[in-house]
């Protein structure tokens, strides 16, 4: 049988297993996926042995992202652009390819939503590699504007510059973001995992008619309850949508088959 996994660490609390089991059954595809805690230090020999003894493909999970996209042997262009690897596809060859499906998922996800992109102006918080995976992805799917926003101008400033020949891209400080009227709003900061906010004006949510956070959890999360205290009217969506989406982009990837995430995204909001 063929096998894949998720590595990461800590891994016990991933949802890969689950989203990867219903894919399976749904599109009767005979598979195992397993999680798979790689010692920090360790992570190119795990995923080596993973694939010496059979694997066909993994899934990569913080904080080994970066080292995925070093022990890739070819790359995909999103996967360049994003500068990490979340998704490893064993070739016939046995050279392994680095993908990264995040922005993808992060699409499909605002599009299931009805969400327009097509001419958006975007206001993306954080210059990480979650903002940085999902940039290119946005801009392929008619983004007319995207604004990067950080703590650190500095950052994004260097994102701009890095997708300017891709479309509109430009760089701030949380505390002089332009107020252009956004459609639609990303926070790519882990800021909802200890209740935070981004420091940004409310001033730039006025107008957006989405307001997306990569994080999720069982609660509405910090940034989202910020975003309804100043703009009622905004679409709240939170990020696990786009974890059922980009594992359904791996699949694909993997297996030639685009499983039906609506059942999917059901079982796993519980």
């Amino acid at each position: 049988m063929d096998k894949y996994a998720v590595f990461g660490n800590p891994i016990k609390h991933s949802k890969s297993p689950a989203i990867h089991a219903q894919f399976a059954q749904q599109c009767q595809q005979q598979l195992e996926y397993e999680a798979i805690l790689a010692p920090e230090d360790a992570f190119i020999q795990t995923a080596s042995t993973f694939f010496a003894q059979g694997g066909c493909g993994a899934n990569v999970t913080l904080p080994f992202k970066e080292l995925a996209f070093a022990f890739a042997d070819t790359l995909t262009e999103r996967a360049k652009l994003a500068g990490a690897v979340n998704t490893l596809i064993k070739q016939q060859d046995g050279s392994i390819t680095g993908d990264n499906t995040d922005g993808a998922g992060l699409v499909r996800d605002l599009m299931k939503h009805q969400t327009k992109l097509e001419g958006a102006n975007v206001l993306l918080i954080g210059a990480g590699g979650a903002a940085k995976g999902c940039i290119y992805p946005l801009l392929l799917a008619g983004a007319k504007r995207i604004v990067v926003t950080n703590r650190t101008e500095s950052k994004a400033l260097q994102l701009a510059e890095q997708f300017a020949s891709y479309g509109e891209v430009t760089g701030c400080g949380l505390n002089n973001t332009p107020d252009i009227g956004f459609d639609i709003v990303i926070n790519s900061t882990s800021s909802s995992i200890t209740g935070e906010v981004p420091d940004v004006s409310p001033t730039v949510i006025t107008s957006c008619l989405v307001a997306y956070d990569m994080f999720y959890s069982d609660q509405q999360t910090s940034f989202l309850d910020w975003v309804a205290q100043h703009n009622q009217q905004t679409q709240l969506i939170d990020g696990i949508g786009m974890l059922v989406e980009q594992a359904a982009e791996a699949f694909y990837q993997w297996r030639g088959v685009r499983p039906d995430t609506s059942e999917t995204f059901r079982l796993i909001r519980g």
